[in-house]
């Protein structure tokens, strides 16, 4: 596809992270070729080797060279990244001589590239619908297999292609529709009303099964808010590090060595969790110690996931449970289970599943894991999502599906025009979402989040 966006800039930047041992320097745009051609020393023209092929040459100015041994290989639109001229600088690392050689090329006629506009460029062009071109950064910003798993399926168009049978549905009914307004005296072939509230039904049906992978792909994509609390000495830090498999927090007998919340990122199931150890709960003189309990009750106040630990020795406290977490799932957990002797106590009844464990040795962490994932997902969750929508998506996915309502009614009451307004409303809905009808100000939006290089 083509738009005005779409200017004739040739753009760089680095596409690796600054400080590593090789730099990639992405130019891309009509005049890539050239503006390497400006910058590139060996045998022969960049351009006179085979497209796609790596040669070793050096980068050099006026002065001397700045990296005596590169490669660099030149590829042809439309068949790159971008669909455009593209060439590749493969230089030595490190934060200096990287970016002496962008500058270079800078100087040599391309322009900085904003954040995403390779990516940007490669929608514009075609080479990718939205969706996809989102999912480029949901990849980079994945942070475990699953999340990579669902970025790499949203890459191939599973999404787009869901969203745009949907879009072509829509789009032939509106035909239909659209005929009735214009031709109400002819004698045309029209499809029953039947017929057509069954295909907008048909296309609603799929738009709630889409709306209904929200809650996974925030989950995948954001990870969840998990705090583990309780009183003071009851191995709350300890439960910490056997999670991360590492010393993270100091760990004492003292009670109320914990001053202040700490967090961490780890993966349990495949599930993106942030983990915040909190400062013991109870009444206490000590301003700093005080401090830290307030900050732990905020963190409670904020979570999804609560890890309630308890003295396996003692009964857990549920009401001082209820009153710091209302709105959190709870999972309690009976840690330094290995000293209990002659049973474990009664835990009052409650709503909340119960876990017994022992941070020293491990012992009871699957069991745990266990009823944090079925906290995560609220049942046992044994498949990946095909796909699973975005806030984004989710949002004008409802607003499609509220317009379809709207059309449905207006179909058993042979209001065309209504039928037609609120179909274009939809079609409109789920072009956005593919990019077949997005504003310049959302691409904008859109693409700001991705990293300069991408």
């Amino acid at each position: 596809m083509t738009s005005p966006l779409n200017d004739n800039d040739t753009i760089a930047a680095l596409a690796t992270a600054i400080g590593g041992p090789v730099a990639i320097i992405r130019i891309s745009g009509p005049d890539a070729l050239g503006v390497a051609e400006r910058v590139w020393r060996a045998t022969g023209p960049l351009g006179s080797a085979a497209p796609r092929t790596l040669r070793l040459g050096r980068i050099g100015t006026g002065n001397g060279d700045i990296d005596t041994h590169a490669l660099a290989t030149y590829m042809p639109a439309p068949g790159t990244y971008t669909g455009e001229d593209t060439v590749e600088i493969h230089c030595h690392g490190g934060a200096l001589s990287a970016r002496l050689v962008l500058m270079r090329v800078l100087d040599s006629g391309a322009r900085h590239a904003e954040p995403g506009e390779f990516t940007k460029r490669a929608f514009i062009n075609g080479r990718m619908d939205l969706t996809q071109a989102e999912a480029v950064n949901d990849l980079i910003t994945a942070q475990t297999e699953m999340a990579v798993r669902l970025a790499n399926r949203q890459l191939r168009g599973l999404l787009g292609d869901r969203v745009g049978a949907a879009y072509d549905e829509l789009v032939d009914v509106m035909t239909d529709i659209e005929s009735r307004l214009d031709f109400p005296d002819e004698d045309i072939d029209w499809s029953s009303n039947e017929a057509l509230g069954e295909r907008v039904g048909a296309a609603t049906a799929t738009i709630g099964r889409l709306l209904a992978t929200q809650r996974e792909g925030e989950i995948l994509r954001h990870g969840v808010r998990l705090v583990i609390a309780g009183r003071p000495n009851v191995g709350k830090s300890s439960l910490l590090n056997a999670i991360l498999g590492r010393d993270r927090a100091i760990v004492t007998h003292i009670p109320g060595t914990t001053r202040d919340t700490l967090e961490e990122l780890a993966h349990i199931r495949g599930i993106p969790l942030h983990i915040v150890d909190t400062a013991g709960i109870r009444e206490s003189e000590d301003t700093v110690e005080r401090s830290g309990i307030e900050r732990s009750l905020s963190s409670l106040r904020e979570a999804q996931i609560v890890l309630w630990v308890f003295d396996a020795a003692s009964p857990a406290e549920l009401e001082q449970v209820a009153e710091t977490a209302p709105g959190a799932s709870v999972v309690l957990v009976g840690n330094k289970a290995d000293l209990v002797t002659g049973g474990r106590p009664v835990v009052p009844d409650s709503q909340w599943p119960v876990v017994y464990t022992c941070a020293v040795t491990g012992d009871g962490l699957d069991a745990l894991f266990d009823a944090v994932e079925k906290a995560v997902w609220d049942t046992p969750h044994t498949a990946e999502p095909a796909v699973a929508v975005s806030e984004r998506h989710a949002a004008l996915l409802t607003r499609a599906r509220d317009e379809l309502d709207l059309a449905r009614d207006s179909i058993e009451t042979h209001e065309w025009e209504l039928v037609a307004v609120s179909l274009r409303g939809a079609v409109e809905a789920l072009g956005s979402i593919t990019g077949r009808t997005v504003s310049p100000d959302i691409l904008g939006a859109i693409f700001s989040k991705f990293c300069i290089g991408k």
